[in-house]
């Protein structure tokens, strides 16, 4: 089992009921949409924190905008919006949450809106910017598509967004986090929820400050993602990240033998993993066959119940950060009722960013320049927090979960 001090246990314990209280979860969390685990496992919240890693209250879900409007709506029958992510792959269950969180606000929308049919047409790129540099343009030469959510990975967002851009086309992603991607130029990219250089700072002053832990081991992946949270997470830890075990690991590795080995001789209180969840369950799994018991923590590639499934009793004790929030229980039923599982790791994000493109579009903004200038200028809240953006495309204020696997 990971180490945690008895202290640290009292002060998750409190923040995890106080955290169910105010999201209303229930007893899943929105990194589980399989419900429990291997074992019975689970991800469950903790407690939301700011950039000094302090818990502060969640938001109020009751004052979230609702995508069905005043169901006097109308729209061209042509109205589209577009989702762009992987759909299949090893990675695949991240862009399916999203998908059916979009499906979901647009269903409610349509249901709603008798005169305002909007078609959300899913563009799956795997996660390969390879890939996505060939589906983006499929997405911007359909006329009747006007807005996009995504694309889901900040491999593939960096790959593609100069032409979502170039073709005036709006795209809200509600999980590229690579700090960087608002620093292009782009004018039609917005990030729905924290980026890598607020999750960094954040988690890494929960770790010292928190959780307490003296000594880390960061180790990432090869990705855009890996790497830019991995450069975060390391600044923000200061002297408790050990440069001596530091790690890299490439994407699509499953012998992670060598790092392993390096781990376990620095014999650190937590190890950090910045990458996906299709390497982090085996790394974790060959962590505890080799007796390192230090703490595994790691990020929102990692929060999905398939990183639970995969690596077992392995997994237990593992805490995962995210710069999206749980599942308010109203939101979550729905979900389930819709798509026969509950919502996963950036359902809700993906849900608030379509039900705002819904928004402007009931509002009249039925052409690509319009809805971008209406996105641009919105101002309000969601399930999953306040949404408003500077001129860059980050929100006006973001912040982070911390959540556990038990």
């Amino acid at each position: 089992m990971p180490r945690r001090s008895r202290r640290v246990r009292g002060i998750l314990a409190v923040a995890a009921a106080a955290t169910l209280v105010l999201a209303g979860c229930g007893d899943k969390s929105a990194g589980d949409p399989e419900g429990p685990g291997a074992g019975g496992l689970s991800i469950e919240p903790l407690m939301q924190i700011d950039a000094a890693g302090k818990e502060v209250p969640a938001a109020d879900a009751a004052t979230a905008a609702d995508p069905a409007g005043n169901g006097k709506a109308t729209c061209p029958p042509t109205t589209s919006i577009a989702m762009a992510g992987a759909l299949t792959g090893p990675d695949a269950a991240l862009g399916i949450n999203i998908v059916n969180g979009v499906h979901l606000a647009i269903d409610q929308h349509n249901k709603a809106n008798p005169g305002c049919q909007i078609q959300v047409k899913p563009f799956d790129t795997e996660g390969d910017p390879q890939k996505a540099s060939q589906v983006i343009p499929q997405i911007v030469n359909d006329p009747s598509i006007i807005g996009v959510v995504g694309p889901a990975f900040s491999g593939e967002t960096k790959a593609t967004g100069q032409i979502l851009s170039d073709a005036g086309l709006v795209a809200v992603s509600s999980s590229a986090t690579n700090a960087t991607l608002t620093q292009n130029g782009w004018k039609t990219f917005f990030r729905g929820l924290a980026n890598d250089d607020v999750q960094g700072p954040s988690v890494a002053k929960y770790l010292v400050d928190t959780a307490g832990y003296q000594k880390v081991c960061v180790v990432q992946d090869n990705t855009d993602y890996g790497v830019g949270l991995a450069k975060s997470i390391t600044a923000g830890l200061g002297a408790a990240a050990d440069p001596a075990c530091a790690a890299s690991i490439k994407k699509g590795d499953k012998d992670f033998s060598a790092t392993v080995t390096k781990i376990a001789n620095a014999q650190p209180d937590a190890i950090f993993y910045s990458g996906y969840y299709a390497e982090a369950a085996p790394l974790v799994q060959q962590l505890r066959d080799g007796n390192v018991e230090a703490a595994f923590v790691s990020a929102d590639g990692t929060n999905d119940p398939q990183f639970v499934s995969q690596a077992g009793d392995s997994a237990t004790g593992a805490v995962l950060s995210c710069p999206c929030g749980p599942a308010p229980a109203e939101f979550a039923t729905a979900y389930e009722e819709l798509h026969g599982q509950a919502p996963g790791v950036y359902s809700v994000e993906a849900y608030d960013l379509a039900t705002i493109l819904a928004t402007g579009i009931d509002a009249g903004e039925s052409t690509r320049p319009g809805l971008l200038e209406y996105v641009r200028g919105y101002n309000g809240d969601g399930l999953a927090r306040h949404y408003q953006w500077d001129a860059d495309g980050e929100l006006s204020a973001a912040l982070i979960w911390v959540y556990e696997v038990g």
